[in-house]
């Protein structure tokens, strides 16, 4: 039974609207950073809800990361219409938001498979599958949530929804879905009975402030530039890192006892990340076994998080911020300081580059990071002079060179007469990437 509110059209981007009325069985919503469009998925998850005869699963890669995420996005949009009231159940640690007229997003992570196949609304089935952050995924996945949708009514029509950023043209998703249809990079929106493709950007978003819009138009980096303030698909220059591959570690957890962890520290615009991880120093080889990537941590809870992954063990952090080392410290971190230095930077990169680097799969945060850290240029795509990383997409890999300060002094360098080798002289390993 569907549930009659009237909702103030000005809530919406006037550029999403037509979709709340768009039956496609798969619906691309992607573009560039701050354009709205995850924000227009939490609506329409509302909306639809409350129309009745569809029910939600909510997805991201990484479980852990839905909750905090695309949850909070839906239950901020169900108070932000005023309809509270006509939601009974939002259960976060259970992952459920109930409509009234029964109807349910359910919340899950695409790493347990097993999960995923034991999800089941309570009435009716799932009709819409919504897959945030789409780029962490990869093919099986996809494919087995297409199977996920089988059953009910054929009055139901089944959709897919995805959101994401156009990292890398070299991407499954742009071969999968843009190349055969001969996308062109001006395009905004493609539509036929099965897909629906919309292109959005910062443009689009009413709602901005004047300074978002400021750093997104001043973006210095051609690639940052054409990805996230453009929404274009990605062409990487100069990659740092091809010297790591991506495998399951799950099974091997128990054998990592020689640990590195390191810390980034950051809270509204920067997420605060952590690199925890084992050295084989025998074998040159790092193995990433978990992370966190999260913004809005206070250092109490940041705190609970750490002593949560690696109760005990020691963890070099950013020396800028000795007042919130003192404060993990409080909360039973061991946690300190990173010496840093002149020429640290590229001395730790160089260094990391000639390791092996094996990251656990559920680690993605850490794998967009390796995929996308590259040298700066400028708009034209000329390096910069002098040779710098650019500084945006380097949370985690920041965290790693304070992990393995230590290591590093054991093979210290002169880094002023070898910056242009840390351009030149790339592992001659091959990035493996799991799609």
């Amino acid at each position: 039974m569907g549930i009659d509110v009237n909702i103030d059209p000005g809530v919406f981007n006037s550029v999403y609207v037509p979709e709340l009325e768009n039956f496609a069985r798969t619906q691309i919503c992607f573009g560039g950073s701050a354009s709205g469009k995850s924000v227009f998925k939490a609506q329409q998850c509302v909306i639809d809800l409350m129309r009745g005869g569809r029910n939600y699963l909510v997805c991201r890669q990484v479980g852990s990361t839905v909750r905090k995420s695309v949850f909070a996005e839906i239950k901020k949009v169900i108070f932000e219409f005023g309809v509270e009231s006509l939601f009974p159940e939002i259960n976060k640690s259970a992952g459920v938001i109930t409509c009234s007229n029964g109807y349910q997003a359910l919340f899950t992570g695409l790493d347990d498979a097993e999960k995923i196949k034991s999800i089941t609304p309570a009435k009716g089935v799932i009709s819409d599958i919504w897959v945030e952050e789409y780029t962490e995924c990869d093919k099986r996945t996809i494919q087995a949530l297409y199977k996920r949708q089988r059953g009910g009514s054929d009055q139901t029509k089944k959709r897919l929804h995805m959101t994401f950023n156009p990292i890398l043209q070299s991407h499954w998703i742009y071969k999968e879905y843009f190349a055969g249809i001969g996308w062109a990079e001006d395009q905004k929106e493609y539509r036929s009975e099965d897909l629906t493709i919309v292109k959005t950007t910062y443009k689009d978003n009413q709602f901005l402030t004047p300074g978002d819009i400021d750093d997104l138009e001043n973006e210095s980096d051609k690639y940052f530039y054409d990805v996230y303030t453009l929404g274009n698909w990605g062409v990487l220059g100069k990659v740092i890192f091809t010297n790591w591959t991506v495998q399951d570690l799950s099974g091997m957890r128990d054998q990592f006892v020689n640990h590195r962890n390191g810390l980034d520290f950051g809270y509204s615009s920067d997420p605060a990340a952590a690199w925890i991880s084992h050295y084989d120093k025998m074998r040159k080889t790092i193995y990433i076994y978990d992370e966190l990537y999260e913004k809005g941590l206070t250092n109490d809870l940041l705190a609970n998080e750490l002593v949560e992954r690696i109760p005990g063990q020691r963890v070099v952090c950013d020396s800028a911020d000795p007042k919130s080392i003192a404060e993990l410290r409080q909360h039973g971190v061991h946690a300190v300081g990173a010496k840093k230095g002149p020429g640290s930077i590229l001395h730790g990169i160089q260094w990391l580059q000639q390791q092996t680097i094996i990251i656990d799969k559920s680690c993605v945060k850490a794998q967009s990071e390796f995929r996308s850290y590259k040298w700066a240029e400028d708009r034209s795509g000329e390096p910069v002079s002098p040779a710098k990383p650019v500084g945006t997409m380097d949370h985690i890999i920041d965290a790693g060179r304070y992990a393995h300060e230590e290591d590093m002094k054991e093979n210290r360098v002169q880094t002023k007469a070898s910056v242009r080798n840390y351009i030149m002289d790339a592992p001659k390993k091959k990035e493996v990437i799991p799609w």
